[in-house]
């Protein structure tokens, strides 16, 4: 039987090293670059006082100091781990709202907003806006978060009461949408909501092209 001798030994377990060594290294240092995340270009309107602008600000760690209502529209990269979502917000007052669906097209999601511890009168016309949202041509066939807002308000309305006020299981039946309670003094809550919606995004994705 043959022995290795002492000079053989050391290179076979120099070899050995230099090999641990460069796969260590292609491990460490040659790893190619993450994927990169998604991104989804949503709409987001809701009457003014809602709370688009803070929410969207908190979502994007922005100070709320000095918020105002947005008029005309704005957008805001909002980035989370699995996407990044670019969101333009409408402004929500009469004046501009005629105008909202000028600002339609190319979306891939909707996100409205809604005050759940406004006046009856406004809550009526956030319903009506959001009925001519979900039947838009542009939007109908998109995913919709639709966010009730201020509950950390004594008069806000539940969100059973919301879905039955705004009749959302026969209007947006076969659609794909999700009502979600939210307030700023809760974002953990709104970025879960979020998540969801980015789920809707992701599946419509998968779904094969319609002719």
């Amino acid at each position: 039987m043959d022995y290795l001798t002492m000079s053989e030994c050391i290179q076979l377990s120099f070899a050995v090293c230099r090999i641990g060594i460069y796969t260590c290294f292609r491990a460490l240092c040659c790893k190619g670059p993450p994927p990169p995340r998604p991104e989804y270009d949503l709409v987001c309107i809701g009457l003014s006082g809602s709370g688009k602008t803070s929410l969207l600000s908190q979502l994007c760690s922005e100070s709320l100091e000095n918020i105002v209502s947005t008029t005309g529209f704005s957008i805001k990269a909002v980035p989370f781990q699995n996407a990044i979502l670019n969101v333009k917000e409408l402004g929500g007052a009469d004046n501009i709202r005629k105008y909202w669906s000028r600002y339609y097209q190319g979306s891939q999601g909707v996100i409205f907003v809604l005050d759940s511890a406004s006046s009856e009168d406004d809550l009526e016309t956030a319903r009506n806006e959001l009925h001519s949202a979900l039947q838009h041509p542009q939007l109908c066939t998109l995913p919709f978060l639709i966010l009730a807002n201020h509950q950390d308000k004594p008069a806000a309305r539940s969100v059973q009461e919301i879905k039955k006020y705004f009749e959302l299981e026969p209007l947006a039946r076969g659609k794909r949408w999700i009502l979600k309670p939210c307030s700023l003094d809760d974002m953990e809550a709104v970025k879960d909501s979020f998540s969801l919606l980015i789920n809707l995004l992701e599946e419509r994705d998968f779904e094969p092209s319609r002719m």
